[in-house]
């Protein structure tokens, strides 16, 4: 199978890049192919342009790289820190410019958009792993959780990926190395069972 993991964190050797390298590690091991994309390593540019937004357009180079391999995933990991309850403005940006309609999704011939997407990512399964540095009761009780809609009703169903799985990891800021350790080997097993052999 191949795999695309994407990851939005800006600083090299975070516990996000921790998570990312062992989900690939562990795609990897299982004998599946991955594609790795660090967004703010590669300086992927999260702003979508107004040439861009009509369904064929043509598109930058790296952006439709990104596309042709969305389209031939198998499954998606994607991991982010949970900043204002919203990913990262890079993993939005990559949102907004390679799950584009004709590439993740479209529309009926009769619907002009107004009616509800048909999906057409390959991706069946998908996987996000979040960060985050407030403890999940204050969590919950002040914001709920406003990124499990995000990914889980908005973004996958919209493409068509039938079964998602979030979990979030906190509070980092405050852990200690043996939980990061336990937190990464849950990462691992949670790829495992998605993605088997």
């Amino acid at each position: 199978m191949k795999i695309s993991i994407i990851l939005g964190h800006p600083k090299p050797g975070s516990f996000n890049h921790a998570i990312a390298q062992t989900a690939a590690e562990t795609l990897k091991a299982n004998g599946h192919q991955v594609i790795l994309h660090d967004l703010c390593a590669e300086g992927f540019d999260p702003l979508l342009t107004p040439a861009e937004l009509a369904k064929g357009a043509v598109l930058p180079l790296d952006v439709q790289k990104h596309c042709d391999e969305i389209v031939k995933a198998d499954g998606i990991v994607i991991v982010h820190p949970n900043w204002w309850g919203q990913p990262p403005a890079i993993l939005k940006g990559w949102v907004d410019r390679v799950l584009r309609m004709g590439v993740a999704y479209t529309f009926k011939v009769s619907d002009n958009g107004e009616g509800v997407p048909v999906g057409l990512l390959k991706a069946k399964k998908a996987l996000v792993f979040t960060t985050s540095n407030t403890p999940r009761e204050r969590e919950q009780e002040a914001f709920g959780d406003p990124l499990e809609a995000l990914w889980g009703k908005c973004v996958f169903p919209f493409c068509g990926v039938d079964f998602f799985e979030r979990r979030n990891f906190e509070v980092v800021v405050a852990s200690t190395e043996e939980e990061r350790k336990g937190w990464l080997a849950e990462v691992a097993e949670r790829v495992r069972k998605a993605f088997p052999r």
